[in-house]
């Protein structure tokens, strides 16, 4: 996958040596609180990383995970998920987890907008969706600000964590996308 640029940050592939940085933010217990999936161990994320490197990204029933780097190249301030649902070859779904230093700078919705552009403009993908909590009160507001809509809250449709959690999904088409205007 090449990388994609956005205007403060690099979207690249994630490598071996980002196991520790993506630990430390994926184990933070406020990170980790809305997140689907938690490392046990460095040795966790060495594996997950080795799986990536056989996975092209848009491929059917595959997840891929770029790494979210200021545009030095080398500071990995987070990561994001697209997931490309097998047999839906028109949608893409995606996830974004940053580390705290990171968050409330603008730094997700860049990144955001550059994976959309990715997903609309480079594989010509109709539709893009994101699931969240809705108590992430600033993921809520950042799909706003993004431009996507809220299409449903499901009511405790999620065993999560060990209790049962709603989902707010929020989608995107390719038109609504074009509607917005230039993207950098």
């Amino acid at each position: 996958m090449t990388t994609l640029v956005t205007p403060r940050l690099l979207l690249s592939p994630l490598r071996l040596a980002d196991a520790p940085a993506m630990f430390a933010y994926r184990s933070d217990p406020e990170v980790a609180r809305y997140q689907g999936w938690e490392p046990a161990a460095i040795d966790d994320l060495h594996r997950f990383i080795r799986e990536l490197e056989d996975i092209v990204p848009g491929t059917s029933g595959t997840w891929y995970q770029l790494g979210i780097r200021l545009r030095d190249g080398e500071t990995l301030i987070g990561d994001l998920g697209l997931h490309f649902p097998a047999g839906r070859d028109a949608e893409a779904e995606f996830g974004v987890t940053l580390a705290p230093a990171y968050q409330g700078k603008g730094y997700a919705a860049e990144a955001l907008l550059g994976a959309l552009a990715y997903l609309f403009d480079d594989l010509g993908k109709h539709r893009v969706t994101a699931s969240v909590d809705p108590r992430n009160t600033p993921s809520m507001r950042l799909m706003a600000r993004l431009g996507m809509r809220q299409e449903a809250l499901h009511r405790e449709s999620l065993w999560f964590k060990g209790a049962w959690a709603d989902d707010a999904i929020f989608a995107m088409l390719q038109r609504e996308w074009q509607a917005l205007g230039p993207h950098e």
